[in-house]
């Protein structure tokens, strides 16, 4: 069972989480120039919320960046290895839904990448479609995007 709670973007587990995510992605891009648009910061990513297992190791995390009334961004959803497959990365997901609702989005939004298919079959699998490239990703080959209309609860 883990924890999910908010976290300020600064703090140090954050730090290492989005650290462990570059690292990785970096590896399997073969570059670290595998990101389109602007990166998040404290400023864009309104909330940010880090996964802990019961020892208190922090093992996930992801973020939300509201782009326009209604609509967010998903971003930095990240899982280190040894926690994959464990269910940490539904937990995290779930909680940044569940914050997208209270805060009053109806449709999230995310972009992966092609050499990402894990993270595209994990999106499929929780009910996520693929959309056309939106934003700062449109014309990027290495991009994939997918949306979710949030039920109403």
């Amino acid at each position: 069972m883990v924890s999910i709670d908010h976290e300020p973007w600064e703090s140090t587990d954050a730090a290492r989480l989005r650290a462990a995510q570059r690292t990785e992605l970096d590896a399997r891009y073969g570059s670290d120039d595998h990101e389109p648009g602007a990166p998040p910061t404290a400023e864009t990513v309104s909330v940010f919320l880090v996964a802990r297992d019961p020892d208190g190791t922090a093992v996930g995390c992801g973020g939300l960046r509201f782009l326009a009334p209604g609509r967010a961004e998903i971003k930095r959803m990240y899982v280190t290895p040894p926690a994959r497959g464990t269910g940490v990365a539904v937990a995290i997901l779930h909680a940044l839904e569940g914050e997208a609702r209270t805060a009053g989005v109806r449709t999230l939004v995310l972009e992966t990448g092609t050499a990402q298919p894990d993270a595209m079959r994990f999106y499929e699998r929780e009910g996520y479609r693929r959309i056309d490239n939106f934003g700062p990703y449109l014309g990027e080959p290495l991009s994939v995007c997918y949306a979710r209309d949030l039920p109403e609860t």
